[in-house]
C-alpha cells in the first residue's frame, strides 16, 4: 500500500497520499465530488455491496428521531445528496425536519431532485455551506450528523467545534466514518479490494478512477477511532464514544453538547 508524503510540512495537509497546501485541499475535494455527484449514490451501493445502507440505518437508530408530534431539527453536515436526512425524517414523526449543509453545489442539486421525487422537499432543506464555517445560529438544532464526510474537511477541528456550537444543550452529534479494520486477515482483503477494485469500478460507472483513488487513500489517512474521539472531546463534546461496525471497516462516533 502507498504511504503518505514524507515531505509534508506544517503548512500542508493530505489529499489522499499527496501532500498539498492547506488552502488547496477544499478546491481539490470540490472537484472530486463535482465529478462523481450524479453517480455518487449508485457507487456507494456498488462499493459497499449495499452495506452503507445498514451503517446509515444504525446511525438513524441511534439518533432516535421522535415518532410523535415533537419538533426535531437535524443538521446533516456534508450531507450532499440527502441520504441521512431522508432516512431521519422518514423514521420520525411529521415535525422531524432536516437541513443538509454541503459545500458542493452539484451534490446539493442532486439532493434537491431526490427530495422532490420522495415528496420530502418541504421537510429537507439544502444549504450551500462550508463545514468549517457553518452559517447557522447557536443552539438551533436538536442533532447534528456527518456521514463519510468529516475526513474530507481540511480542518476537522473547526467542523467539530461548529457542530457543537449549533447544537442545543443535550443535543447529540453522530459521525459515521471509515475506520481501521480489526479482524485478522480482513485487513489484507479490504486493502486489495480498495486499491485494486474500487478505482476501476469508479472508471466504469462514473468515468473517473482518480476521484475514487483519492477517496480510498483518504480513508487510510483518517485517524484511528480513539484519536478521533479525542478530537471530539477537544471540540467540547461530552460522553464521547464510538462503536466499530463490520469488522472495524466503519465506526459510529457520538458526543453530546452539555
Amino acid at each position: 500500500m502507498a504511504e503518505a508524503d514524507p515531505t509534508a510540512t506544517a503548512a500542508d495537509t493530505h489529499f489522499g497520499f499527496r501532500s498539498v497546501p492547506l488552502g488547496d485541499k477544499q478546491r481539490l475535494v470540490d472537484e472530486v465530488f463535482h465529478s462523481v455527484a450524479r453517480r455518487y449514490d449508485l457507487m456507494n451501493d456498488l462499493m459497499s455491496a449495499g452495506l452503507h445502507r445498514v451503517w446509515k440505518d444504525a446511525l438513524v437508530s441511534k439518533l432516535r428521531p421522535p415518532k410523535g408530534d415533537r419538533p426535531f431539527r437535524l443538521l446533516d453536515v456534508a450531507g450532499g445528496t440527502g441520504d441521512v436526512s431522508f432516512r431521519t425524517v422518514e423514521a420520525g414523526g411529521p415535525n422531524v425536519t432536516a437541513v443538509v449543509a454541503d459545500i458542493n453545489a452539484e451534490m446539493l442539486s442532486v439532493g434537491r431532485e431526490r427530495a422532490e421525487k420522495r415528496g420530502l422537499a418541504d421537510r429537507v432543506e439544502f444549504v450551500e455551506a462550508n463545514a468549517e464555517d457553518l452559517p447557522h445560529p447557536d443552539k438551533s438544532f436538536d442533532a447534528a450528523t456527518i456521514a463519510f464526510g468529516i475526513r474530507n474537511v481540511p480542518r476537522m477541528e473547526l467542523a467539530l467545534a461548529g457542530m457543537r456550537r449549533v447544537l442545543k444543550p443535550g443535543g447529540r452529534c453522530l459521525i459515521l466514518e471509515f475506520s481501521r479494520v480489526d479482524v485478522p486477515g480482513l485487513d489484507a482483503i479490504y486493502d486489495a479490494y480498495s486499491f485494486r477494485v474500487i478505482p476501476g469500478l469508479g472508471r466504469l460507472v462514473t468515468g473517473d478512477a482518480e476521484s475514487y483513488r483519492y477517496l480510498v487513500e483518504s480513508i487510510r489517512n483518517f485517524p484511528p477511532p480513539e484519536v478521533f474521539a479525542d478530537l471530539m472531546r477537544k471540540a467540547g463534546f461530552a460522553r464521547v464514544g464510538y462503536t466499530p461496525m463490520t469488522g472495524g471497516i466503519v465506526a459510529l462516533h457520538s458526543g453530546v453538547r452539555i
